[in-house]
């Protein structure tokens, strides 16, 4: 992984380790070094940053094991942050959390990462076809596009000028075919003329500048009917799914993968089974996007840090999947981003905390757990671009949360909450019915709803709302009369009521439940959901009108619509 460097005088000095602790090592006479440096320790070289500084003495989180590293041993600094490299070639790759290739590892060192070993992240010798879009003379600025290199067939690559630029004069663009690090286009400012490659990076710990965020405007299509009609999350939004184990959050998260309507996808396994990851790598290339019918893979960027890989990887995990997807939303691209899960991210740095010694806050994690994930979700936005162009790009971040036995209450879910704008509570009691997506319909909510009301009127007209108010009142209504039904029997209702518990059990079973197996019913777009849900609403009015007609409940109940709503869920329109 490269890095840049902000203070190269300090490259090469050298401190001595006084104490190593699991991932948490000590080194003295590191006067100079700054917070989040990166630096190689002991003979091996491995990667590490520092995360505290007192006197001379640096506490240093190591992003490997650090089995066999002593007291005496040396420790390196290269005057540079950890940072990620930004460029053509990105999207179909496979990164470990502080982006090193996993199949470049494999090639050069088998099937196991070999300690210290560096790869770079990014082919240095693969050329890309540059096509020019400014010209020369023209006056450009930081996030203005120069050209674009077709990246794969679903996505071209922006290549922009460096967000740090001011009002500087292009000397110089052509179109050919070039490395990432040569040169495509050149500049003169007030310092002096500069190159500019195909190659940015960027410290992950710092968000990437926009102009300015915007309110969002448009929903982030799921072809989840559980998501998109009842709990919907905007462009640029934010959600927490929670839940306990097996209540569906990673094939949740999979399947917002595989269908959100975002132009890429950024997939980060943070500290979950290496099996959940291995599905991933597996299912994803054999994928067809359903909107432009090539791979799906042709738009993703997988981060993969399971459970078996070093605890503090999966904190720069986290940060190393968000920076590549600003960098992707720069260029006016809707990116998703899906971490699972924050969980193992908090419990990384809850064990590093520990290790400083530090006063532990709620449940042992650090007084400051609820400022980062804060900052973690805050990165997400629809924003305006920098350069001089208008541009807009969305990151929409959707965290997964594993509280342990699925207690809300835990700090992980409750600073997860405080911060995002979308609660998708997942519950074990509908995983183990085989209800799938298992989203409770009466805990969930979503903050999005009332921004994004023109647009489904819009798109699905005025009577959308309606249905879909009417159908929560139907579900919470079941809700009340299922303790009276414990107590007197389903008999014992009255008619009204009678059809209220069937229409919640066909919304149930018709409209919230989905097979993600089914080739059809897997996605369902937004005004086949529309319809069926309006189809639903016509059998619950049509029966109440009945009803008041003095009409035999039973005949109500056995409507020929009922038949036909089922019907409808594997239709293909």
């Amino acid at each position: 992984m490269m890095s840049t460097n902000k203070n190269p005088k300090s490259k090469g000095k050298e401190g001595v380790i006084t104490k190593v602790s699991g991932p948490l090592v000590v080194a003295e006479n590191m006067e100079g070094a700054s917070i989040y440096e990166v630096v190689k320790v002991g003979a091996e070289g491995l990667s590490g940053e520092v995360i505290e500084m007192r006197e001379g003495v640096a506490s240093i989180q190591v992003y490997e094991e650090t089995t066999g590293i002593g007291p005496g041993e040396s420790v390196e600094r290269t005057g540079s942050q950890l940072s990620v490299v930004l460029g053509p070639g990105l999207l179909g790759a496979i990164y470990d959390g502080i982006q090193r290739p996993l199949d470049s590892i494999h090639e050069k060192a088998g099937d196991f990462i070999t300690r210290g070993i560096e790869v770079p992240a990014l082919s240095k010798e693969k050329k890309w076809l540059f096509k020019p879009i400014a010209k020369k003379g023209d006056t450009v600025t930081g996030g203005d596009v120069l050209g674009e290199v077709k990246e794969t067939s679903a996505i071209s690559h922006k290549i922009m000028v460096p967000p740090s630029v001011e009002d500087a004069e292009l000397t110089h663009i052509e179109k050919g075919e070039y490395s990432i690090e040569e040169p495509v286009a050149r500049i003169k400012t007030e310092e002096g003329e500069e190159n500019i490659t195909m190659l940015q990076v960027w410290p992950i710990r710092s968000p990437r500048p926009i102009k300015e965020k915007l309110l969002p405007q448009e929903p982030l299509i799921t072809g989840q009917r559980v998501v998109d009609a009842f709990f919907p999350v905007a462009k640029g939004g934010t959600a927490s799914v929670p839940g306990p184990f097996g209540s569906g959050k990673t094939v949740v998260q999979h399947q917002l993968a595989k269908w959100s309507d975002a132009d890429v996808i950024v997939f980060i396994g943070c500290g979950e089974r290496g099996n959940e990851m291995t599905e991933v790598l597996q299912e994803f290339p054999e994928l067809e996007d359903p909107r432009t019918g090539k791979p799906l893979m042709e738009r993703t960027v997988l981060i993969a840090n399971t459970s078996n890989m070093p605890v503090a990887a999966r904190e720069a995990s986290i940060y190393t999947g968000i920076t590549i997807a600003e960098y992707f939303r720069d260029m006016g691209y809707k990116v998703a981003l899906m971490a699972d899960s924050t969980s193992r991210w908090a419990e990384a740095l809850r064990e590093m905390s520990a290790r400083l010694e530090e006063m532990p806050g709620e449940e042992g994690y650090p007084a400051y757990l609820g400022s980062k994930i804060a900052a973690f979700y805050e990165r997400a936005g629809y924003v305006s671009c920098k350069g001089k162009k208008k541009r807009e790009g969305s990151l929409t971040v959707i965290g997964a949360v594993s509280p342990p036995g699925g207690d809300l209450s835990e700090p992980v879910t409750q600073n997860s909450l405080r911060t995002s704008k979308v609660f998708w509570s997942l519950e074990d009691d509908l995983a183990n019915a085989r209800h799938f997506p298992a989203i409770s319909w009466l805990n969930s909510y979503s903050l999005y709803t009332k921004d994004l009301s023109e647009f489904f009127e819009k798109e699905l007209g005025k009577e959308f709302k309606k249905n879909r108010d009417q159908a929560m009142k139907i579900l919470s209504k079941e809700a009340e009369l299922e303790e009276i039904v414990r107590l007197v029997g389903f008999e014992a209702l009255s008619g009204k009521d009678k059809l209220t518990m069937e229409t919640a059990k066909i919304l149930r079973e018709d409209f919230l439940m989905q097979d993600a197996f089914d080739e059809i019913d897997t996605f369902c777009p937004l005004k086949k959901q529309a319809k069926m849900l309006k189809a639903i609403i016509d059998f619950y009015r049509k029966g109440e009108r009945m009803l008041d007609g003095n009409e035999d409940v039973e005949k109500v109940l056995n409507l020929e619509e009922k038949k036909k709503i089922a019907e409808l869920k594997f239709a293909s329109k």
